[in-house]
């Protein structure tokens, strides 16, 4: 355990954090995890309007560009041609 000076001897936050993380992972399984996701999913949608998926969309564009060049952009738009020609195939 990580000993700070000004904790008297006791655990970080981030320790204790880090920690419970680290057991919740080793003691809960995949389908645990898409449970609570889809239940946060649920409520955010529930108590969040149009104007905040817009906003995050945003933001998150803006990361995208900013951390990828115009190779990924050709990269993931010729994905998405592919699997929208399968989709169109099995329809």
């Amino acid at each position: 355990m990580a000993k700070d000076n000004n904790n008297n001897g006791k655990m970080t936050v981030e320790e204790a954090g880090r920690k419970g993380g680290e057991e919740t992972a080793r003691t809960h399984d995949r389908e645990f995890y898409e449970e609570i996701g889809k239940k946060g999913g649920e409520e955010t949608a529930r108590t969040h309007d149009k104007e905040f998926y817009e906003e995050i969309g945003q933001k998150g564009g803006e990361a995208t560009a900013k951390n990828h060049d115009k190779d990924f952009y050709e990269e993931i738009g010729e994905k998405g041609g592919k699997a929208r020609a399968k989709q169109r195939d099995d329809d």
